[in-house]
């Protein structure tokens, strides 16, 4: 379905309580690594081995968001926006992922929380967003079923302390991430490469949700919503075998994941696929009917397409499935895929642009679980942003890339929400610029600019666009110099 341009004549408006926020990370944004008592995370270690990140970038400063926590959320709220997703840091709270809160970690959330409110920013806490505290790690991780259940604890002091006023609870940020690419790949913490403990990790981290979800409604006293976010894989066939493909890393990347946690069982054809690598063994009698929790919303992550084929072992495997390549697997007992380069345009990742994929992923998730209220939980891009200063001695970013990528994401998913998709909401992938994972600070998905040296925040012609987005809740139209700013860079 082709993409519709945006008539300025008839905006595309969202309905009222359509919710428009944005998302950053723990990690990514806090800093203060080692202060008022935060523990060491997986991250931390890894991000500090010689190899791992982008000229060995660590999150031990970031954004600087903890020593800068209201001039941020004036930030926030000058953007209109009207809801904020940030994550809890877990050694923040226990500095070793069991015991005792930690005072000054709670305190600082709750900062954060009332901060948010005050300023009538709807706050969407998660409580995993991939740092692992390192003593849990140096205990098995998520290969380790207690894991499981000290998140589940974890789980239960923030929502003692946070519960009465958090708008929207999220367990885990894209457990597949944890998994395949913590346990199999090697390319995020705590970066080992073992299919079976891969596969191990999904069932421990899908334990770990259904497990935390129960320990919330427990102890929240404000009727919240809950949620999972996942980041889905939408695949593209090729060649005679492209079906056989898809259907492999389907059941890997997707329903390893939707299946037990809306469905409450694990599909056939993913045990049958990696039966050479693991008897699923660990899954105990019980464990799906504890995983299995009604959810009011499910998080939708959606940057690009995959497109999979069968390999045909003999020439050169394509690899090209948008992570990077640190010697392992995150496709445990789907060897035989290989994962084809696409056509551009492309982002400063790598990642091909193409906003039918989100069109079509809601439809496809409110085809399969019609009852099941959705949301976009991230969505963005990175771009090569160039800084100029103007005359008065401000600054500027011009993304038009950026821009355009935004207004033909958010028309997409305006699109499914008139053909019937129960979509509540869309956060723009990020706030700010922040640490990347392994490429450290060499991307920059943030529609707020960060000069790391001097930590200034510069709004992005992107934020300006969005904050009309959010303040009316129209999709703007793009700039009239956008295509050309586009052409010419």
């Amino acid at each position: 379905m082709p993409t519709a341009p945006n008539d300025p004549a008839q905006p595309l408006t969202f309905p009222a309580g359509f919710v428009l926020g944005s998302a950053t990370a723990a990690y990514q944004i806090e800093g203060a690594a080692a202060e008022d008592g935060r523990g060491p995370s997986i991250w931390d270690t890894f991000s500090r081995t010689p190899g791992k990140t982008w000229n060995g970038d660590t999150g031990d400063v970031a954004a600087d968001h903890y020593h800068r926590l209201e001039a941020d959320l004036d930030l926030m709220a000058s953007l209109g926006l009207r809801a904020y997703r940030f994550s809890i840091a877990w050694p923040r709270i226990q500095p070793t992922g069991r015991g005792p809160a930690n005072p000054k970690g709670l305190d600082f959330y709750s900062r954060l929380v009332d901060g948010l409110l005050d300023r009538g920013i709807a706050p969407v806490a998660t409580l995993y967003h991939w740092d692992l505290p390192q003593a849990l790690e140096d205990a098995g991780g998520w290969t380790n079923r207690a894991t499981a259940h000290a998140f589940a604890e974890y789980a239960r002091i923030v929502g003692q302390s946070l519960g009465d006023r958090v708008a929207i609870w999220t367990t885990l940020n894209e457990p597949w991430c944890s998994a395949y690419l913590g346990y199999g790949s090697g390319a995020h913490a705590p970066g080992r490469t073992d299919g079976a403990a891969a596969l191990t990790a999904v069932h421990h981290l899908n334990l770990a949700h259904g497990l935390a979800v129960q320990q919330l409604r427990a102890v929240t006293t404000n009727d919240p919503q809950y949620s999972v976010t996942l980041n889905f894989h939408v695949l593209r066939g090729r060649g005679d075998g492209g079906k056989e493909a898809v259907r492999r890393i389907d059941a890997l990347a997707n329903r390893s994941f939707t299946d037990p946690l809306l469905r409450g069982h694990y599909p056939a054809d993913l045990l049958e696929d990696t039966a050479e690598v693991t008897d699923w063994a660990f899954v105990q009698d019980g464990d799906l009917a504890q995983i299995h929790q009604p959810l009011d919303l499910l998080g939708v992550n959606y940057y690009a397409t995959t497109a999979v084929r069968l390999w045909d072992g003999a020439t050169s495997r394509q690899n090209h499935d948008g992570h990077k390549d640190m010697g392992g697997s995150p496709w445990p007992g789907s060897p035989q895929v290989e994962f084809v380069e696409q056509p551009g345009p492309h982002t400063a990742m790598g990642w091909n642009i193409d906003p039918d994929g989100l069109e079509e992923l809601l439809l496809d998730l409110h085809t399969r679980f019609p009852d099941q209220p959705l949301v976009v939980t991230e969505n963005g891009a990175a771009f090569d942003d160039r800084v100029t200063a103007r005359a008065d001695g401000s600054y500027a970013v011009h993304d038009p890339e950026r821009v355009d990528y935004l207004h033909r994401h958010l028309a997409a998913a305006h699109r499914a929400l008139t053909s019937g998709v129960d979509l509540r909401g869309y956060f723009v992938w990020s706030l700010m610029d922040n640490f990347e994972w392994g490429y450290g600070y060499s991307k920059r998905f943030g529609i707020v600019h960060v000069d790391y040296e001097t930590q200034r925040r510069t709004l992005k012609d992107s934020a300006l666009w969005y904050r009309d987005l959010a303040v009316t809740g129209s999709i703007p139209p793009l700039p009239a110099e956008n295509a050309a700013d586009i052409q010419a860079g």
